[in-house]
């Protein structure tokens, strides 16, 4: 059984975002990393392979240049190869391209299964792995707290607040995994090692067979439109509860600005 597991080389959360002058992300002077909603995807495909027999894991991501980075985190977490898709002309490329580019690399790999992060920790599309499905004209089964994969089919678990749901689907498919589904593993130092001798792979539109034209911000049906500071948080207001009246301003504020 062959895995893909599709992965995004996001900003840093916890640095500072800078905008290009078309208000995409200005890779340049951005810190990035891998995913780490997608960190939960190769630890399941890793499961996987590691109570299965012959189970190839390959980690797939689109993006420029140091997107292989978040290749790079995956090879050195136990993946054995990874495929990068590179190209200029996908720069600004939205989730509707981003799709159709993924569906031509894993048709291009060979896979029985795909495995995605429940979305992405920039642009939190979440829809993707539906889309992906869709255009590999797979089933999918999305935000997996539990995978297995048997006999020819994948069963996940996915619950929410009122319920738990027991969804099976004929291999080849694409799954989407929750955080829930099992604490992603850290590398190794034996794994850090092995990473810089495993396979991969890099790949541009013409290997796709795809059009520049059906990719990148021009092609993109979402745009961002503007992009500015967070203004500083004013100070806050304090209430002096001298004689018994200050439940009913705390009220009165919660009250005025909708919070209850």
């Amino acid at each position: 059984m062959k895995i893909v597991v599709c992965v995004k080389h996001v900003p840093d959360a916890s640095a500072d975002r800078v905008f290009a002058d078309d208000l995409t992300v200005d890779r340049e002077g951005t810190d990035g990393l891998l995913s780490e909603l997608d960190e939960y995807a190769v630890e399941q495909a890793l499961r996987l392979a590691e109570a299965g027999d012959d189970v190839e894991v390959v980690v797939l991501t689109v993006g420029p240049d140091d997107a292989t980075a978040a290749i790079k985190r995956a090879l050195q977490m136990g993946v054995g190869s990874g495929v990068h898709v590179l190209d200029d002309a996908l720069h600004g490329t939205d989730v509707l391209g981003t799709s159709t580019v993924l569906a031509a690399a894993v048709t291009k790999a060979g896979a029985d299964l795909v495995v995605c992060g429940m979305s992405s920790t920039d642009g939190a599309m979440g829809v993707l792995p539906a889309m992906l499905a869709e255009r590999l004209g797979w089933p999918g089964a999305t935000y997996a707290g539990r995978l297995e994969v048997a006999d020819g089919h994948a069963t996940i678990v996915r619950e929410d607040d009122t319920a738990r749901l027991t969804v099976e689907v004929d291999l080849p498919a694409v799954v989407s995994v929750t955080d829930q589904s099992g604490e992603a593993r850290y590398p190794s130092m034996k794994g850090i090692l092995a990473a810089k001798k495993k396979p991969v792979q890099t790949w541009d539109l013409d290997d796709l067979g795809l059009d520049p034209a059906d990719v990148g911000l021009g092609a993109a049906w979402a745009h961002v439109v503007g992009a500015e500071p967070r203004p500083d948080r004013g100070a806050g207001q304090v209430v002096e509860d001298r004689d018994g009246s200050g439940a009913g301003a705390v009220l009165e504020f919660l009250a005025a600005g909708r919070y209850a």
